[in-house]
C-alpha cells in the first residue's frame, strides 16, 4: 500500500508533471480513446482545490456522479419551471436585492393545475415539446 506522505508536500512532483503535460499539449497516452478531457479536468481540478484530499476510485466516482446529477437536475428543473411559468401555472418573482427568482403556485390556476395533474390537460405539454423540437 502506498504511503500518503505525498499529501504533505504542497506541490507534489506528480501534480507538476500533470500540469506541465496539460500546458504543453503533449500527445495523449495510448488509452486516449477512453479519456474524456472534461472528466480529467474535473478530477484534477478537484484535487488541486482540495490538496489534502485522498479518496478511492469509488469515492471519486460518487462525487462526480453527484455533481453530474445535480447539474442535469438543475437544467431539467429550469426547463420545466420555464414552461410552467409560460403556461401560467407558476408565478415567478425576483425580490429586491435577491439574485434568485422565487417561484410559487398561481392561485388563479389551481383548478387548471389539478386538471393537468390528473392528465386531462397533458396534451398541451406534449404540444409544447413537439413545438420546441421542431
Amino acid at each position: 500500500m502506498q504511503s500518503l506522505d505525498f499529501m504533505r508536500d504542497p506541490a507534489p512532483r506528480w501534480m507538476a508533471i500533470r500540469l506541465l503535460h496539460s500546458w504543453t499539449r503533449l500527445p495523449l497516452p495510448s488509452n486516449a480513446r477512453e479519456l474524456d478531457e472534461t472528466v480529467v479536468r474535473q478530477i484534477l481540478g478537484y484535487f488541486v482545490r482540495n490538496r489534502r484530499m485522498a479518496d478511492t476510485l469509488e469515492g471519486i466516482a460518487r462525487w462526480r456522479l453527484l455533481q453530474e446529477r445535480v447539474r442535469l437536475s438543475m437544467r431539467q428543473t429550469e426547463v420545466a419551471l420555464s414552461w410552467l411559468v409560460e403556461e401560467g401555472f407558476i408565478e415567478e418573482a425576483l425580490p429586491a436585492g435577491s439574485p434568485s427568482s422565487i417561484f410559487r403556485l398561481n392561485p388563479g390556476r389551481l383548478s387548471d393545475a389539478k386538471r393537468f395533474l390528473d392528465g386531462a390537460d397533458s396534451k398541451s405539454l406534449r404540444r409544447a415539446s413537439v413545438k420546441k423540437s421542431n
